[in-house]
């Protein structure tokens, strides 16, 4: 026996290793062992460069062996191995870090990253096994060839053994309870978690169980738009094509590799869970990117690869420390950039795509100062207006900055769209009409009626109808503060008002105008002494198309009772106080305003007449109600009973 002795442990710099508590997921081994074993390959090839091997450096492999008798599992490779006194150094000695103090000294020539920085990845191995077994033999001449045994106490120990070939072999004897990982299924299933983009071969049963390639390690201008998509594929099946993406790649301040992609949004996407996977060295680590993702990009997908980001010993979750801030700002950055070179070189498709990535720009504009420097100019809204909007071919690759730093579109089926306007295009287009007025629509179906009176007035329209609009326009009321912003609904400008009233007749036996009569007999058939009454003839060369009636929701009580609601996590109820307001100028409400002429009080109740005219205003209110919310049951059933008997009445009077 070479010796005998008790392992050193430094537990000013670790934690009890040896004990369950390392990680948190037992089936972390299996990654930290393969780490190790392409670390030895790396390594191999290294001082094979430097000049220090002349041996033959065989195809890098490494073999996963299974005894199920003998209850062991072996990770085999033919990488640099270890001697006696590096055993003791770097096995026995946890404290030290044997790639730290390698990778110092062979600095410059690694065409591979180590990624045995993360340490202690080969004690993981007794989370799972009641006995380790190391059997090494080191690429320097003359070495022999050593055998270490542990049984996951302090005590170990260290012999010769008759190994032969370069490499190092750990075995591990499991524990009754981790018998698992005795099964082939298990074993590919985890290779395929942790270790699919490791750039060495891992076998079993002679079987390659891994893909090796790693995309985004690649050069961008070696990659085709089929290659970025079979990726895609393949990290997130049965989805649809994504939007477009973007391969990052850069290596100062710091170093990150990458590809993300902007999905197609769908209903059922938590905006706020991550699906971005992170790698160190082709090694996967989490799929959690919250630290390092700004949460406005966080329903983007695909990989990040950086030896940058500091990961505390499990690899399972991130320090929000500087570095991490500042990739962060580099991700956000680029995804601006991005944006903006397609919003400037392929209008079209940017409008295409506007539905998914709007929420993205949007969020991110109001939670990133940067940011929004960035796209606050590219910001664009569905408009009813009618103007050309321009389109330029999108081209296959575009190359930024730094060599490998590509952007790259998938282009969408050209399609005719609703017009898109920037905020700042609709201001000077309509500064002579309404200067420093913004009138939108947050939902085109109910407020269908209040955009068409605007359409048909020359006025424009901008959709903000999804859901971030709501925050977003006291966003952009704070960015444009010499702007008003106006609810189609809210109230109606002069423009759709008939301004001149001096043709209106004065009643002289009550010497009152129409409207005014009109007015109190609203007020009387509703008795809603909260519901403003407001008589106005609407402007437009055909009346009857026009609404008889609509109601407005003043835009700053509105907004306090949305805010009121939001806090207190309820939905906003509709007001009781609103304005109705009464077409003047609509055939009904002149019909109806001559109806009333013709009631006569009999004996001191009101005629069937009088009772229509009244029925008939109530009618008018709900039907101007309707676009603003729905009825309750109670509210349905009165509407339903009224209209049958408003019908019945009509056609009682008609068949006289």
């Amino acid at each position: 026996m070479l010796e005998q002795g008790t392992i050193s442990i430094h537990t000013e710099n670790i934690f009890p290793i040896i004990k369950k508590s390392l990680y948190s997921d037992h089936q972390i081994f299996l990654r930290e062992l393969v780490s190790n074993a392409v670390d030895a390959i790396q390594k191999l090839k290294m001082v094979s460069r430097a000049g220090e091997y002349n041996g033959d450096v065989d195809e890098p492999e490494i073999l996963i062996a299974i005894d199920k008798d003998k209850k062991t599992l072996s990770i085999t490779d033919n990488g640099i191995g270890m001697t006696a006194e590096e055993v003791k150094k770097y096995i026995n000695q946890v404290a030290f870090s044997s790639a730290e103090e390698f990778i110092h000294k062979y600095e410059g020539k690694a065409d591979q990253p180590i990624i045995g920085h993360f340490g202690l990845g080969f004690y993981s191995s007794f989370m799972v096994a009641q006995k380790v077994e190391i059997d090494t033999l080191s690429y320097k001449e003359g070495s022999q060839a050593v055998h270490w045994i542990c049984d996951g106490s302090p005590e170990f120990t260290l012999d010769d053994s008759s190994r032969t070939t370069r490499g190092t072999t750990i075995t591990l004897t499991l524990m009754s309870d981790e018998e698992e990982y005795l099964e082939a299924a298990r074993i590919n299933n985890l290779v395929k978690t942790y270790c699919d983009f490791m750039p060495v071969p891992i076998k079993l049963d002679g079987e390659v169980l891994n893909r090796q390639k790693a995309p985004w390690r690649d050069s961008p201008s070696s990659l085709t738009k089929e290659d970025y998509l079979e990726f895609y594929r393949y990290l997130y099946p049965f989805q649809e094509e994504p939007l477009l993406w973007v391969h990052l790649n850069t290596d100062y301040p710091f170093i990150i590799n990458g590809i993300l992609y902007f999905p197609k949004m769908r209903p059922d996407v938590d905006v706020t869970k991550g699906q971005i996977k992170l790698f160190c060295n082709q090694v996967f680590v989490s799929d959690n990117c919250d630290e390092i993702i700004p949460q406005f990009l966080m329903p983007m997908r695909g990989v990040i690869d950086s030896t940058d980001i500091p990961l505390n010993v499990s690899r399972s979750a991130l320090q929000g420390d500087r570095t991490v801030r500042k990739i962060g700002d580099y991700i956000a950055k680029k995804v601006g950039d991005r944006l903006k070179e397609l919003y400037r070189d392929d209008r079209e498709q940017y409008i295409n795509a506007w539905k998914d990535l709007g929420t993205f720009v949007k969020f991110g504009t109001l939670n990133d100062e940067k940011f929004k420097k960035q796209v606050e100019d590219i910001i664009i809204f569905r408009s009813t207006a009618k103007f050309d909007q321009t389109a330029t071919e999108t081209p296959a690759v575009e190359v930024q900055s730094q060599e490998g730093d590509v952007w790259q579109d998938v282009s969408p089926a050209k399609s005719s769209t609703s017009p898109y306007t920037t905020i700042k295009e609709y201001l000077e287009r309509n500064k002579e009409r309404h200067e420093n007025r913004v009138f939108y629509s947050t939902d085109e179906a109910s407020q269908a009626t209040y955009i068409e009176l605007h359409k048909n007035q020359g006025l424009e329209v901008l959709f903000m109808d999804s859901f971030i609009d709501t925050h977003f326009i006291n966003f952009l009321e704070r960015e444009y503060n010499d702007v008003k912003f106006s609810r189609v609904d809210s109230d109606l400008d002069n423009t759709l008002l008939e301004q001149d009233k001096s043709g209106e007749i004065v009643d002289p036996k009550t010497n009152k105008t129409k409207s005014e009569v009109i007015k109190e007999l609203f007020e009387k058939a509703l008795n809603k002494p909260k519901v403003n009454i407001r008589t106005e003839a609407l402007k437009s060369e055909d009346p009857q198309g026009t609404p008889p009636a609509m109601v407005l929701l003043p835009e700053i009580l509105r907004r306090l009772r949305e805010m009121n609601a939001m806090m207190q996590q309820q939905n906003a109820e509709f007001p009781e106080d609103h304005i109705l307001l009464v077409n003047t100028a609509h055939p009904l409400i002149q019909n109806l305003a001559n109806l009333n002429q013709g009631s006569i009080i009999q004996d001191g109740a009101e005629s069937p007449t009088g009772q229509l005219v009244n029925m008939i205003c109530q009618h008018v209110y709900d039907l101007a109600l309707m676009s603003q919310k729905g009825f309750d049951a109670e509210g349905m059933k009165s509407f339903v009973e009224r209209s049958n008997d408003v019908l019945t009445k009509l056609t009682e009077q008609v068949s006289k």
